[in-house]
């Protein structure tokens, strides 16, 4: 017989298909009574795949008496009730490393996009404007101070690809991070107030929420672009909303949102705002990848060897 495991929310195809052909999998993500679900496999079950369109949370944590292991599809896992989770010894694993590059790559492209605004340049050539005149000119980011917001794997990452663009890098984080050359700000305020450029990407989560307040936006000042790759929890939306209307910073490039995947009408009014719909690490290559981790963490488990990759 198969082990048993439930998938609480969406995830890459491929990666559920494995599950569906490895195990009996129970979606509860599709369930139309979740509650009458958990307590129909409650006492079966020890694993559960999660993602972060649908984590899981303490109340169902209490509902699975002999789980012991939240596979979690995603890097970071402010969906997942971490602390409930320890408090039952109920381990959970994340997918870090092999979405790193990824996921800088679209950091680099978005800060491009937003400060050369190509997106705009694109809609000028479309809509026969470039047959009235010249479109006009950008800002550059060449020589410019970038402040990076968590200097984790992805943060340095994007640091690395910062360079080859003749960009001077400081970051901020709880801690100086001693084989890291660039300026340390353990203040977000400070960091703002040297850089031309903020690229936040550090962990979501409560730790984090609306770390990039207005006192950092004002910092950043009117010329300042700001670049989210992280969690939409991190900035204060409203207040970023405010800034960019009132042009006391110069535009933002925001890949993720407080209330994905509804997006503010502001943010989609203006101008001086490039989207994306929480794509950063959205590559077969790198879905694929995650997923396997996600396999791999949960067949461990089953054969009593050590997790791959315990947060």
């Amino acid at each position: 017989m198969k082990q048993e495991i439930i998938v609480t929310g969406p995830m890459y195809p491929p990666t559920l298909a494995k599950l569906d052909e490895t195990y009996t999998t129970y979606k509860l993500f599709k369930a139309e009574d979740r509650a009458a679900m958990l307590a129909s496999v409650a006492d079966r079950i020890t694993a559960v795949a999660s993602s972060n369109s649908g984590g899981i949370d303490g109340a169902t944590i209490a509902k699975l008496p002999r789980l012991k292991v939240i596979a979690h599809f995603g890097v970071g896992y402010d969906t997942v009730d971490v602390n409930a989770a320890k408090a039952r010894k109920v381990a959970v694993t994340n997918t870090p490393d092999v979405l790193t590059e990824e996921v800088a790559d679209l950091a680099m492209a978005l800060l491009l996009a937003t400060v050369r605004r190509v997106p705009q340049g694109d809609r000028y050539v479309r809509e026969g404007k470039w047959l009235k005149g010249s479109m006009a000119l950008t800002e550059s980011v060449q020589g410019k101070t970038l402040g990076i917001i968590g200097a984790g794997r992805i943060g340095r990452a994007i640091a690395k690809r910062a360079a080859a663009f003749n960009l001077k890098i400081a970051y901020q984080g709880p801690n100086k991070k001693a084989d890291l050359p660039y300026a340390y700000f353990a203040d977000p305020v400070a960091l703002a107030g040297e850089a031309d450029l903020l690229m936040v990407a550090c962990p979501g989560g409560e730790a984090t929420r609306n770390l990039v307040n207005r006192a950092v936006i004002d910092a950043l000042g009117p010329k300042g672009f700001i670049v989210n790759i992280a969690r939409g929890s991190v900035i204060d939306e409203p207040a970023l909303i405010e800034a960019l209307q009132q042009n006391r910073i110069a535009g933002a490039g925001l890949d993720v949102f407080a209330d994905e995947p509804r997006v503010p009408e502001a943010f989609i009014a203006m101008e001086n705002v490039v989207l994306q719909p929480h794509v950063a690490s959205a590559t077969h290559q790198t879905r694929a990848a995650m997923g396997q981790l996600v396999i791999d963490n949960l067949a461990a488990h089953f054969a009593g060897r050590p997790l791959l990759t315990p947060v």
